[in-house]
C-alpha cells in the first residue's frame, strides 16, 4: 500500500503541475472560443511550440504512465479515488500560480474529498 501510495502521489503531483502549466499557457495565448477557424490553427500551432504547453503536456505524460503502473497492482477502486488528492493541489497551485480565489465553500469541499479519499484507502488493505 505505501508503494501506491508514494507511486500515486508523485502521478497526481506531475498531473496537477500538467494541469497548471497548461491552463496557464493557455491564458497566455488567449480565448479562442471566439476565433475563426484561421485563428484557431495558428493558436494551435504557436500551442505546438509554446514551453509552458510542451510542460505540461510531457508531465501529463508523466502522470499517465505512473497511473498505468499502479493499475498494474492496485484495485481500481482505490486508486481511482486517490486521484481526488489533485483537487487540493489544484486549490493551492492555482490560487498562487494562477491568482485564482478559492473561496471558503471550495476549501470546505477539497476537505470533504480529502476525508473520503483517507476513508477509501483505509478501506483498501490488500
Amino acid at each position: 500500500m505505501l508503494k501506491t501510495l508514494i507511486v500515486m502521489l508523485m502521478a497526481v503531483t506531475a498531473g496537477t503541475v500538467g494541469d497548471i502549466l497548461l491552463a496557464k499557457g493557455m491564458k497566455e495565448m488567449g480565448d479562442i472560443s471566439a476565433m475563426n477557424l484561421r485563428g484557431i490553427l495558428d493558436t494551435a500551432f504557436r500551442a505546438l511550440t509554446t514551453p509552458k504547453l510542451i510542460m505540461g503536456t510531457s508531465m501529463l505524460a508523466v502522470f499517465f504512465f505512473l497511473w498505468l503502473a499502479v493499475l498494474s497492482w492496485e484495485d481500481l477502486s482505490v486508486a481511482l479515488p486517490m486521484q481526488a488528492l489533485n483537487y487540493v493541489l489544484v486549490a493551492f497551485l492555482s490560487q498562487y500560480f494562477l491568482g485564482e480565489v478559492v473561496s471558503p465553500l471550495r476549501w470546505a469541499g477539497t476537505i470533504l474529498v480529502c476525508i473520503g479519499v483517507m476513508l477509501i484507502t483505509k478501506s483498501g488493505g490488500s
